[in-house]
């Protein structure tokens, strides 16, 4: 159907030739035949004339052939009368049924008209030739027409759409559909050709002058729309194909979305594709090819690209399974370059397209990859492998990886990978799969390049228009699950069309007025779209089919029987008839009964792929490739499921990866909104569900437009057109059911004026003469006519008939005008018959004259007296009387001539005066309307003014309140000068708070560079510990080989338990004499477990280090050689190591919520201390057993046994130290609750506060929106302060941290005591050590430093994360609350298994009781079986006669259905005319009897009798009868005159006496002729009469009719109006009710996620019970805060009349402001002072801690220390208690400053409140203000002359009025900008009172602790002197130990260092199983810093699930 330049004319194309149409042969034919359609083999339906009756069947006559035929009643349809053959909208068709809607379709075909409308549808013939009717100049002639003006076109259907668009601002659709072939894409084509032409934006089109070959029209045409019509050559090339239907056909659906701006020009484009044919792309039918892209490529190819793709021949490619087929009329090769032509039009790059046509090069190179079974096996192999190498090089991938991925796939089988061989089936199965998932990936991607060309989003579109090419219904033989798909597309798009059809026809009902009980047509499709896709209850088939692919051994029988079980009673559903048929199931559609074969149904809905193949996809070279196939690998495990996949399909597949991850690739590559939950498997059937879901609800809110295309024949030939096949697409096109729709209504439908013109003949006396309205002559018709009121219905321009009363109103007036014309006939014969007797009557009368005459004149020419007679005559007198009579004949004749003419004038001024009476009624009837009009008009005014003087009194409120407004706005201008002021005070304080702030700052640079020393001192530790660390890795690895080889010596192990019973007792006694030290040792195993794995095993192996120092420095000599064996092995144990360390992590992470870890960090370093002194003292002890047994082996397992006793003891610290922290965390949720509790104290303040708030809302309304404003303001600068503060406070946290050991958070201050403690703890310990240890301390001392430089490291790693996961579990509740959803679907859908296992098993268990009672019968059955199969083949036989007889009487059960509403109205038509011919015959009595009476009285004037017989029958056509008989008697008057004249001459010239006859003869004459010009006269008058009436009538319609024309646009105007509101009103309430449906999802899904993370938390993380039990409690607060919010909004409606009091509020918040100010001066000061003394203090601190550092020079030192320490103590004292003082102070103030800060905060939280209802208010004034515009317009609309100028001072006031309310929110602006600073200056200062606050109490915990630990100090002191008395005598003996441990120390720190460099490093570290205590975890091949959080807890639940380690990762 494409454009053609010959010069054949386009209108005989288009237009119909009516002059056939209205042909009287035809319709009398019609009439006489009664003609009706009959079946017919050939031609569908033939014509045929009714002949006879014969009961159930009819004797009918063909008019084709003559030849008679007898059919059921039931297969006769009726025909449409000729007047509607060739209708251009078959909905007009007054008989709607196949054959008459086939017999329009094939006339206008055959007249070349291939388009036709069937009410919403445009139905389209495929011409198989080119039509001149897609021009340009079509398109113009079609352009801004509307579509009942031109006759049918895809223009016109454009055209209604795109002006639809324009004018109502709604989207609109196009929904082509048909089979293949039938010419959807030509028609899409032509729609977007249309478009283009119509909507393009660019200027230059203008031209039409320009040929639109030439370049510059190139040009011209707009970029978009130029790329808009080459976006289809594009998919066209890789989504269509040939088949055996079509040269051309669209192997997949397409949505075409064009957008618009609000002009009407095109912005942009989008497409989407549906349903693409892949399987095509690798298997193709005879005579058929695969898609053109591949045929044009191997077609067109250069040598360059043809050696760069790695192309063939055509031959030489096993997908291209016919080789080359051409297409007729096409070449590839051109097509191939218009390709890429239009692809740079689109804007590809040269890199893009090469890289698409490598991808289909490579698709090609899949079927070239042959597979072998192998001899002895079933494994598949490749012999071959070039095709492989090609198909690699194309695609990026490695050749060998390639080859093993396919042949040898890794699977997952439980936990662990396996290599599964192949079969030669699985794998030709992969790679097949591989090429279609490669060529879908491409096409998507094509498409998305394409959409991403048409976007353009600098105009966004207002409106769109989107054109659906998508297949239509097919019904083949047996149906797969592509046409179940396509069924059920196309079920919804005819539930759409029928609700679309319901919604106008109820549309028209409505506005004609008709009463009609409306049926949703719509809903007749319903229970079949539920029964394919219907979720549950019962579940529909796509849902079955999902539920078995989730089944490991299901089949595709199973899914039949399961099937066949659920839905075997719907009534939609049918089981196979027969046990032979091939089909499984059927279903019942709107089109008919399909049968569907349910073969692979599975293997296509579950798309499977190899992902091993799709994972070297992913990982590709060829970025291309790696695009299309990214986020196509997930990391969640299917093995499981697809491991029994054979069952499926014989070609079981190794992992399957869906089409979910090809929406993924979609989702993510291409932009989608819609995203894959991770780990949820999709099926085909759930994405195509979705799709469709998305389509049906993108078109139900567009106005659709359908096209159902048709294809006439499959040989593709023009002209020729098969019947069935049309027929059965008509059906499956739905404009069948369409008609069927059209049937249960009032289809046919005509306008009064015509109804009236055509069948006013059938009631000639029913409408009186003169004028009357239309409606009420058809009510009058249709009475005289007597029809059913159920037949017809009487709206306000049109009335409404049943289908088939206009066919028997046509077939009434046919014999009607058939009787009328054979009495006109009549007449006109006996008028003519007489007018000839009488002729010859006067012809008999003048012979007889003239032979009477002639004989007298014989007789008397030779007689005398006559001839003297005829002498003497001339001389008498008498003959002067005939000049006289010439004479006066002549007056006569003058003075006839005057009478004529003043006759004529008599009779003009008589007409004039008729006109003039006329004219006067019609203005009197005018004048009379007028006064109506006046009198609606006055009423109008009247209501008007009433209006008016609402307004000008709503103008008086509005300007009072406006006054209001400025006085109030007056004082707030006021209240804004003091504002300022008080905000210039507001921001000195600020000011002299910066300096302060600076000051603090200064003092932070001098903590920081004290700090610095301090890090350079540990820096010089770490060193030394460094070299400690080397010594314990060494030992470690060392210890952990002597483990291996002592695994021998287990049954040496209870001695060694012995012994470390006794280690045990030993401990106990020393945890008896240290309990403080034991505590602090616990903390410190817990650091080191929780901080960081290192510090953790460093610390167990220091201990190790001095029980066994003499042992390894014997041992250092030999075991040299043995440490390169060993490396080998500390490798893996290096991993082991690594994996302990991931699980310390993790534990780290879990525990890292808590705030504590950088002081027990610090407290780790005493404690390491403490540890080691104690350390010391049993090294002392073992080394005398060590000099005892130093070269036994009883040494090594004393050695042994007190390493694994301290390993136990650690064990047990680390436990307890555990048991410490989950007491400390539940602190921490005990003060989260406190905090919770004040916060709702806070929130019930604030709801006091704003009880009281809410009156001042009122006054307020105009300044609220600037308070919200410069609230939102405060809050940013609250926020960037509070940013700034934290900042600083957390860098002041961490000096005081530094310098008071690790001060960072509020929740930490209470445990600064404990810290303090510890510190002099380490005072103490220090003394002691310096004594016994010396220079050793001072190492352990830097190496400890040195691991506590790490761990803070770690601590703010860690506070990091804890951030991160305070984020995560919201993300985690999120993610938790999808997967409730998920939960409850699969608890569903497992409810229904369990439901179905259950009946299946009950099943199973009868069928097994069954199959063993009938065991022992088999045999016997054997031969019953026999028998009943040939009873079963006879039941067959009957079967099938029943299934004919059956489908016959369904077939006459469907024609009764149809018809019914014809029978019944044919059977009131039989008694309507059966009542009128019994009236009609009573008249006719009544008629015949006065007849009989004139004749008896009238017999000897039987003739005229006769006349006025026939006069009185056809009293309709009396004046035309009298006119004849008048102009008839006026000739024969003139002829008889003519005669009598010609006698009078002979008898004047014959006879003298003849003058009397001529003197009667004259006066005879006379008074003919008066009554001649009497007659006349009076004709005229009759004439002018009638056409004066006849005038007056038609004037008095037009003006009626223009009057109605009138009232009925006002009237559809102002229904559109309310139908836009009730739409706006509607879609609102929508809106809310899905927001409120939202919320609610919400809420239940924080509760279900509540409830789950509980759950999950309690199973994963038992240790952190508490921390749930406190989120738990947060989410209850937030309940409440929620619910309190809830109710503050509520309580807002209410606070619109308290706006006055929020001055007085203002005044009291510039008080409390002032009283603030004072009170912070107040406390600065306080600051202040107390920050000195902090400063002093710490200053104080930090010298005694130097001076205890330095502690070791001596005794005598120490002792001077101590007395000045006592000193420093009592004056510390003396200024902590002054301090406390203070700081009580503080307190009070803080505690008033934070009530009156918490006051403001709610009063701010309610002005915020109050501004947003204020901002309402204001919206709601405007809308009303806009309204009563509304109202104003359509008030100047109708009464616009009289009330113009009212109206223009309204406008002038409301202009006026909208000036004061623009000028009253400037002023609210300014007022709300004064108020929003006050608010940001008040929100400083709170913030300000509440840091000052939070540093007051920080001072006074500090100074609470500083007293504490002065008196620990104290206490301590006085142990350290009796302990430095006691370890004096141990020092000297320690010193010679202490030089022997630091050599052997810096060896193993040597190794340690460089196996600590290699942890960071990422490489593998182990711990020895039996060392930790704990099982070695491996992480297959990842460090430490590389895995997240997630991975480390799977991977120790993981471990922690499986009894032995995994192996390490190669």
């Amino acid at each position: 159907m494409s454009h053609r330049s010959g010069q054949e004319d386009p209108e005989r194309y288009l237009f119909v030739d009516r002059a056939v149409v209205y042909n009287p042969a035809t319709q009398a034919d019609w009439t006489a035949k009664k003609l009706v359609w009959v079946p017919s083999e050939r031609h569908g339906f033939e014509a045929a004339g009714i002949r006879e009756e014969r009961g159930e069947e009819v004797l009918v006559e063909l008019a084709e052939n003559g030849k008679k035929v007898v059919i059921n009643k039931d297969d006769i349809q009726k025909m449409n009368p000729p007047k509607f053959s060739k209708v251009e909208d078959m909905a007009e068709l007054t008989c709607l049924n196949e054959a008459s809607v086939l017999h329009n379709l094939k006339d206008r075909y055959y007249s070349g008209l291939i388009y036709t409308y069937s009410g919403l549808f445009c139905v389209v013939i495929n011409p198989y030739k080119n039509l001149p009717i897609y021009s340009e100049n079509i398109i113009e002639m079609y352009r801004g027409k509307k579509r009942h003006e031109m006759p049918p076109h895809i223009y016109a259907i454009s055209e209604s759409a795109y002006r639809c668009m324009l004018q109502d601002r709604e989207d609109q659709s196009i929904l082509c559909t048909g089979e293949s072939g039938a010419g959807k894409t030509e028609n899409t084509k032509k729609v977007i050709q249309y478009l283009a032409h119509v909507a393009s934006s660019h200027k230059g089109r203008k031209d039409h002058n320009i040929p639109p070959d030439s370049p510059k029209a190139f040009k011209l045409q707009g970029e978009l729309e130029r790329q808009l019509l080459q976006a289809n050559p594009i998919l066209e090339s890789f989504g269509n194909a040939k088949t055996v239907k079509n040269d051309n056909s669209s192997r997949f659906g397409k949505f075409i979305r064009i957008n618009f701006d609000v002009t009407g020009y095109i912005v942009g484009a989008n497409i989407e594709t549906y349903l693409l044919e892949k399987s095509r792309a690798i298997r193709q039918a005879k005579e058929e090819r695969t898609f053109h892209i591949f045929y044009r490529l191997l077609a067109g190819a250069g040598e360059h690209l043809r050696t760069d793709l790695l192309l063939e021949g055509f031959n030489s490619y096993r997908f291209l399974s016919n080789g080359n087929i051409p297409i007729p009329g096409q070449q590839d090769k051109d097509n191939f370059q218009e390709t890429l032509d239009a692809m740079h039009i689109m804007g590809f790059s040269h890199d893009e397209i090469v890289c698409m046509l490598k991808v289909v090069s490579a698709v090609l190179q899949f079927g070239n990859v042959v597979f072998k079974k192998e001899r002895n096996t079933d494994q598949a192999s490749m012999p071959e492998n070039t095709a492989a190498q090609k198909l690699c090089h194309l695609l990026g991938m490695n050749v060998m990886e390639f080859t093993r991925a396919i042949l040898t796939p890794r699977i997952k089988v439980g936990r662990d990978y396996v290599q599964k061989a192949q079969t030669k089936e699985q794998a030709d199965f992969a790679v097949e799969a591989l090429a279609k998932a490669t060529y879908e990936r491409l096409f998507r991607w094509l498409v998305h390049r394409i959409n991403k060309a048409l976007d353009r989003t600098k105009r966004q579109g207002a409106s769109f228009i989107g054109i659906l090419d998508i297949a239509g219904f097919e019904i083949f033989e047996l149906n797969s699950f592509e046409q179940l798909c396509i069924n059920y597309t196309n079920e919804k798009l005819q539930q759409l069309f029928n609700h679309t059809m319901f919604i106008l026809e109820q549309e028209e009902y409505q506005r004609e007025g008709i009463e009609w009980s409306f049926i949703d047509f719509g809903l007749d499709l319903q229970p079949c779209i539920d029964l394919i896709e219907r979720p549950n209850n019962p579940p529909g088939i796509l849902a079955l089919l999902d539920e078995e692919c989730w089944f490991p051994k299901a089949t595709d029988k199973t899914f039949v029987d399961k099937v066949l079980q659920e839905l075997g009673t719907h009534s939609k559903f049918q089981k196979p008839r027969q046990l032979k048929d091939k089909a499984d199931f059927c279903i019942i559609h709107y089109a008919g009964r399909v049968d569907y074969k349910a073969d692979e149904w599975l293997m296509k809905n579950m798309d499977p792929l190899n992902d091993n193949v799709a994972t070297l996809l992913h990982q590709s070279t060829d970025k291309f490739v790696a695009e299309l196939w990214k986020d196509d690998i997930q990391t969640f495990q299917r093995a499981s499921f697809y491991d029994n996949v054979s069952g499926l399909h014989e070609a079981p597949v190794d992992r399957i990866v869906g089409l979910d991850q090809v929406a993924g690739m979609n989702e993510t590559a291409f932009g989608a909104s819609y995203k894959t939950k991770k780990g949820m498997f999709r099926t085909v059937g759930q994405l195509y569900k979705e799709q469709l879901s998305k389509l049906m609800a993108t078109l139900r809110n567009t106005n659709p437009n359908f096209v159902r295309c048709i294809i006439p024949n499959h040989e593709k030939r023009a002209g020729k057109l098969d019947p069935h096949l049309v027929l059965d697409q008509l059906r499956c096109n739905g404009v069948l059911e369409g008609i069927r729709i059209c049937r249960q209504g009032f289809p046919n439908r005509i306008v009064f004026q015509e109804f009236r013109q055509r069948y006013e003949i059938l009631t000639p006396n029913a409408i009186p003469k003169g004028f009357m309205d239309g409606k009420q002559a058809c009510e009058r018709m249709i009475q005289a006519l007597e029809l059913d009121g159920n037949l017809f219905r009487i709206g306000q321009s049109k009335i409404f008939f049943r289908a088939g009363v206009l066919a028997h109103l046509e077939e009434e007036r046919d014999l009607k005008i058939t009787d009328i014309i054979i009495y006109f006939q009549a007449v006109c014969r006996g008028y003519l018959a007489r007018k000839a007797f009488a002729k010859k009557q006067q012809q008999l009368s003048a012979l007889k004259v003239l032979q009477r005459n002639c004989a007298a004149y014989l007789k008397l020419r030779h007689w005398q007296w006559w001839r003297l007679f005829t002498k003497v005559k001339p001389l008498l007198q008498v003959t002067r009387q005939e000049e006289e009579m010439q004479a006066k004949d002549e007056e006569l004749v003058k003075v006839k001539e005057k009478q004529m003419k003043v006759e004529g004038e008599l009779v003009e001024m008589e007409r004039k005066h008729q006109q003039l009476l006329e004219e006067k009624n019609i203005l009197a009837e005018q004048l009379q309307a007028e006064t109506e009009l006046f009198a609606e008009a006055e009423e109008m005014r009247a209501r008007l003014a009433s209006k008016k003087q609402e307004l000008e009194e709503i103008l008086h409120d509005l300007e009072s309140r406006l006054e209001e407004e400025e006085e109030r706005g007056q004082g707030l201008q006021n209240e804004k000068k003091k504002m300022q002021s008080h905000i210039q005070d507001l921001e000195e304080q600020l000011d002299e708070e910066e300096a302060a702030r600076q000051k603090l700052q200064l003092e932070k640079v001098t903590a920081e560079a004290k700090m610095k020393k301090y890090e350079e001192d540990i820096l010089l530790l770490e060193d030394q510990n460094s070299k400690f660390l080397k010594e314990k890795k060494l030992l470690e690895d060392r210890i952990n080989e002597m483990t291996s080889m002592l695994a021998e010596e287990e049954e040496k192990a209870k001695n060694l338990g012995k012994m470390r019973n006794k280690q045990e007792m030993m401990m106990v006694d020393l945890e008896e004499r240290l309990k403080k030290e034991e505590k602090t040792r616990q903390e410190l195993e817990k650091a080191k477990r929780k901080l960081d794995g290192e510090t953790s095993d460093f610390q167990d192996q220091i201990g190790e280090l001095q029980s066994q120092i003499e042992e390894l420095k014997v041992q250092l000599s030999k075991k040299e050689e043995e440490q390169q064996m060993m490396q080998t092995r500390g490798e893996e144990e290096i991993n082991q190591k690594n994996n302990a360390l991931k699980q310390i992590r993790e534990l780290q992470a879990q525990l890292s919520e808590l705030q504590e870890d950088l002081e027990s960090e610090k407290q780790a370093r005493n404690k390491a201390e403490k540890l080691k002194r104690d350390l010391s003292e049993e090294l002392e002890a073992l080394k005398t057993e060590l000099e005892d047994t130093l070269d036994t082996t009883a040494a090594q397992q004393e050695l042994r046994t007190k390493r694994e006793q301290e390993v136990a003891e650690l064990k047990k610290a680390i436990e307890e130290e555990t048991k410490n922290h989950e007491a400390q965390i539940q602190e921490m949720r005990q003060r989260h609750a406190t905090i919770l509790e004040d916060l709702s104290e806070q929130l019930e303040q604030a709801k006091r506060f704003k009880a009281n708030l809410e009156k001042t809302k009122q006054s307020q309304e105009s300044a609220n929106k600037e308070l919200t404003n410069e609230v939102k303001t405060l809050q940013q600068a609250k926020t960037e302060s509070e940013h700034k503060r934290k900042k600083l406070e957390g860098q002041l946290q961490e000096v005081m941290a530094r310098v008071t050991e690790g001060e960072r958070t509020k929740g930490e201050l209470a445990e600064r005591t404990h810290r303090l403690q510890t510190e002099l703890d380490n005072v103490s310990a220090l003394l002691e050590d310096a004594e016994r240890k010396g220079i050793k301390m001072a190492k352990d001392v830097a190496g400890l430093e040195s691991q506590l430089q790490d761990t803070q490291e770690l601590l703010q790693e860690e506070t990091r994360q804890k951030l991160n996961l305070s984020g995560r579990v919201r993300q985690l509740e999120e993610e938790k609350a999808a997967l409730q959803e998920q939960q409850e679907e699969d608890e569903e859908a497992r409810k229904n298994l369990e439901k179905q296992l259950l009946t299946v098993q009950a099943q199973l268990s009868e069928s097994k009781k069954k199959l063993e009672d009938d065991v022992g019968t088999i045999e016997s059955l054997e031969e019953a079986k026999k028998k009943l199969q040939k009873d079963l083949e006879l039941s067959n036989q009957r079967l099938e006669e029943k299934t004919i007889a059956f489908e016959k009487m369904e077939k006459t059960k469907t024609r009764l259905q149809q018809e019914l509403d014809d029978i019944t109205v044919d059977l009131d038509h039989q008694r309507q005319i059966v009542s009128n011919l019994e009236k009609k015959q009573k008249k006719f009595d009544q008629m015949l009897a006065e007849e009989k009476s004139i004749s008896a009285r009238y017999a000897e004037e039987r003739d005229r009798a006769e006349a006025e017989a026939r006069e009185k029958d056809t009293k309709a056509l009396s004046m035309t009868r009298a006119l004849d008989e008048a102009l008839e008697a006026k000739e024969e008057l003139e002829r008889v005159n003519k005669q009598l004249r010609a006698e009078m001459e002979d008898l004047m010239s014959s006879k003298d006496d003849v003058g009397k006859n001529v003197h009667e003869l004259e006066k005879s004459k006379r008074t003919l002729e008066q009554q001649v010009e009497e007659m006349k006269t009076q004709l005229e008058e009759l004439e002018d009469e009638l056409q004066a009436t006849e005038d007056a009538k038609l004037r008095l319609e037009v003006n009626m009719q223009a009057m109605k024309a009138q009232y009925e646009r006002d009237l559809q105007g102002r229904d559109d109006q309310n139908d836009e509101k009730k739409r706006a009103l509607v879609k609102q309430v929508r809106e809310m009710e899905a927001e409120l449906e939202d919320e609610r999802k919400q809420r239940a899904l924080a509760v279900a996620a509540k409830k789950k993370l509980e759950l999950d938390l309690k199973d994963i993380e038992g240790h952190i019970e508490g921390a749930n039990k406190a989120r738990d409690e947060a989410i209850k607060q937030l309940r409440k805060i929620q619910a309190q919010m809830k109710d503050y909004q509520r309580e807002l409606e209410d606070t619109r009349a308290s706006r006055d009091d929020i001055f007085a509020l203002s005044k009291e918040t510039e008080k409390k402001l002032k009283s603030l100010e004072a009170e912070i001066v107040q406390l600065h000061e306080d600051l202040a002072a107390s920050e000195r003394g902090r400063r002093h203090a710490e200053q104080e601190r930090d010298e005694l801690q130097d001076e205890i550092s330095n502690s070791t020079s001596g005794k005598a030192a120490l002792m001077d220390e101590k007395r000045r320490l006592e000193a420093r103590i009592a004056q510390l004292e003396e200024e902590l208690e002054e301090e406390q003082g203070n700081m009580e102070l503080l307190n009070d103030r803080f505690r008033k400053t934070n009530m009156q800060v918490d006051t403001l905060t709610t009063e701010l939280s309610v002005e915020r409140s109050a501004a947003q209802k204020s901002e309402n208010a204001r919206q709601q004034l405007e809308r009303q203000n806009k309204d009563l515009r509304a109202k104003l317009s359509e008030l100047e609309g109708s009464v616009k002359s009289r009330f113009k100028a009212f109206i223009t001072a309204l406008e002038a006031k409301i202009a006026q009025l909208e000036e004061q309310l623009e000028q009253e929110a400037r002023e609210r602006a300014a007022a709300n900008k004064i108020v929003r600073r006050t608010e940001k200056k008040l929100k400083e200062v709170c913030m300000q009172v509440e840091d000052e606050r939070r540093h007051g109490d920080q001072f006074k915990e500090q100074l609470e602790k500083a007293n504490s630990r002065m008196k620990q100090l104290k206490r301590q002191l006085e142990e350290a002197e009796e302990e430095a008395t006691r370890a004096n005598a141990s020092r000297r003996k320690l010193q010679r130990e202490l030089d022997d441990a630091t050599e052997a120390s810096e060896g193993l720190s040597r190794e340690v260092h460089t196996l600590k460099n290699r942890l960071r490093r990422g490489g593998p570290i182990t711990f020895s199983t039996s060392r930790s205590g704990r099982r070695a975890l491996q992480v297959e091949g990842t460090s430490l810093d590389l895995l997240s959080d997630d991975e480390l807890e799977n991977k120790i639940t993981d471990n922690n699930a499986n009894e032995t380690p995994a192996p390490p990762q190669e």
